[in-house]
């Protein structure tokens, strides 16, 4: 496996984070990389972190979050299947930021779709009116 920071891809994941109002992602401990070389099939991207053990052993009290984009199978996705990805992968980070993961039966494909769906309105809003 090959694996390489993706400057374009975690300012667009936190530009969604922030669209959608995902407050509790904390921008500067969030990061996407792409990897090539991977034999999975059907997995388009993972979310990792650190866990608590090694956060607090670093000194810090909320963990690091990085995006895996599996490059094989998300460069195939169009461009809103690809933020839909984003937005699936974004909506696995706890609230808490604290190093663990919100399960499946929360992040759901149609949970999913909602978040897609109110984040292509977002966008199609005026900027001035999204301040209200």
């Amino acid at each position: 496996m090959k694996y390489e920071y993706d400057e374009a891809w975690t300012l667009k994941s936190k530009e969604i984070a922030k669209t959608l109002g995902y407050n509790y992602v904390i921008h500067e401990k969030l990061g996407v990389v792409k990897s090539w070389g991977s034999k999975t099939k059907r997995t388009i991207a993972r979310i990792h972190c650190i866990g608590k053990v090694m956060m607090l052993g670093m000194g810090h009290k909320k963990s690091f979050y990085v995006i895996e984009l599996i490059s094989e199978n998300f460069d195939k996705q169009s461009e809103e299947d690809q933020i839909e990805t984003i937005i699936h992968e974004l909506m696995h980070i706890p609230k808490t930021f604290g190093g663990g993961f919100r399960q499946h039966h929360l992040v759901s494909r149609g949970n999913v779709k909602l978040e897609l769906t109110r984040y292509i309105n977002l966008k199609k809003e005026p900027a001035q009116a999204r301040l209200f």
